[in-house]
Order: structure tokens, then sequence, then C-alpha cells
């Protein structure tokens, strides 16, 4: 990475905060398996940096403006973004850094009630967002919609089965499946709730101090319920994170049926993304739904 990068970088985050800042300090940490991750310091203040192609820079944009959306909501702590652009070839995103610790059953229902808190959010647009923005990489489309089964049916589910096709994918009951939507999710009224979108748990954490944090979001607004089914997607997380949040916003019955519906965007998204196995595990969720 270039020096007149970091300057440039330095100066924008100088500008944002009016104060001087000059990085004497970079260190490479995680920054997902998609972006290049900083920590830079002055030695007084330090920032979270994460650097990918400049092509990618409407990526960082739709994280901020979903960070700053999260934040609006006062409930659950996410780092706040400071700036984004393009210098060179290099797109970046400077976002306030937060020391990570670990947490316990005391912050893991701290987390569920604050996360309830956040899908309190509703938006009278409907279901969506104000702008399209990704989950990994892959494109996630928002295109403000009145019905939640209309929405989840073709900017979620059809959208991934098309770029699934053209990578090879085979899903013989795709379209009972999409059919069957309706049936499957329309015997509930929804509200659109402001969710993360990409709620597992490599994009969730807690302070040093014990402060539950979420962070990476796919935001738009959506059926909560597709937050709370991607917990549980990847090993799920501990159950004082579910026990907090049906403290404050039970969830309604039926949820274990829609769960798969909602889980199988993932997993056709990890399919575009990754190929291999995740077709054939896409199709036994399909079978798991159709039944």
């Amino acid at each position: 990475m270039t020096n007149t990068m970091w300057t440039e970088i330095d100066a924008h985050i100088s500008r944002v905060t009016g104060e001087k800042f000059q990085s004497q300090q970079r260190r490479s940490v995680s920054g997902g398996c998609i972006n290049q991750g900083y920590a830079v310091s002055d030695h007084e203040r330090t920032y979270f940096v994460k650097l990918n192609q400049a092509s990618q820079v409407a990526m960082f944009e739709a994280e901020a403006l979903g960070l700053a959306e999260m934040l609006n909501t006062a409930s659950i702590r996410v780092p706040q973004p400071l700036c984004w652009g393009t210098v060179g070839n290099s797109g970046y995103i400077v976002l306030e850094w937060l020391e990570m610790g670990g947490g316990n059953s005391k912050s893991s229902q701290e987390m569920g009630r604050k996360l309830a808190q956040m899908h309190k959010a509703t938006s009278s647009q409907g279901f969506g967002w104000k702008i399209n923005n990704t989950i990994g990489s892959t494109p996630q489309i928002n295109n403000w919609t009145a019905d939640w089964v209309e929405f989840y049916a073709k900017h979620r589910l059809d959208y991934q089965f098309q770029l699934a096709r053209r990578r090879g994918g085979s899903f013989p009951k795709e379209e009972k499946l999409l059919a069957a939507i309706p049936e499957l999710l329309g015997n509930r009224d929804v509200e659109p709730s402001l969710v993360h979108g990409d709620l597992w748990g490599g994009n969730a954490g807690c302070t040093v101090s014990g402060e539950p944090v979420i962070f990476d979001p796919a935001t738009y607004f959506g059926d909560r319920e597709v937050d709370i089914a991607m917990t549980e997607l990847f090993g799920g997380f501990p159950a004082a994170f579910y026990q907090g949040y049906n403290e404050v916003f039970p969830l309604d019955a039926g949820y274990e049926q829609r769960k798969t519906l909602y889980n199988l965007y993932h997993i056709l998204n990890h399919f575009n993304l990754f190929g291999g196995g995740y077709a054939s595990q896409a199709n036994r969720m399909i079978e798991q739904i159709l039944r």
C-alpha cells in the first residue's frame, strides 16, 4: 500500500473529525473474507480502515449508510462510519475502532435485547431500502415493495436462483418453491423491520467492556425473522441471545417453519460465491420446505 494512499486517507479523517490525524502505525487485521483490514493509529486515536479495489467503493458507501441507519435507532452498538472514498486503484472505508473482547451469557442476552429494539424501527415505504447493497460480494436488490411475499420471492430468492443457474446450479423444484411462497409466508402480517441482513457469528461480537456489537451489515427493511434465522444457520448464537430477544420482541408462531425458507437465501448466495456443495444443500432445504 502506497504512502500516498495513506496520506490521502489521513487527510480525509482529519477533515471529517476536524482534528489533524497522521497515522504512525498501521497493522493488518481481519477485514472479513472480501476486504483487507487495518488498524491505523497516531498513538492517540485508532481507526479501522478497510480496503478493496476502487471499483468496489459503492459497497463501502452502502456499508456506511447501513451502519448510519442502524446507529440512528439508538439501539445496538455498531461501529460509527467516518468516511469512504477512492485513492488511485483503491477504495476505502474508515470506521470507529472498537476493541473487541470475549462476551459472556450476560452480553449475549443484552445483544438479543438490543437487536430486538433495533427491529422495532420500521419504514413507511415498505420493504427494501434506499439503495441496493451487497450480501458478501453479491448484489442485493432493495427496490421498495409494498408486499413482503413479493419482495422476498422476487428480490431475494428468484434473484439468487437466476445467478445460481448461470453458475451451473440445478434446482428441479425452484418453480414449485417460488409458487408456494405466498402460502408459506402470506398467513401473517409482517412489519418492515430494520434488519442487519447478514447476521452470522462472524459479524457480531462484544467490546472488551462486554458491550454487544454488530457490524458488516447488508441492511434493509424486511421481516425481522431473517436476522434470527441467520443466527441459527452456522452453529447458532448462545441460548441467552434468544432469551433476551424474546423478552423484548417475542417471535411469532410458525417461525420454526419459516426459518429454513429464509436461510435458503444465504445458502444460494454461498453457492453463488463459493460453489461446491451448497447447491445440494439448497436442494435439500427446498425439499424440506415443500414437505
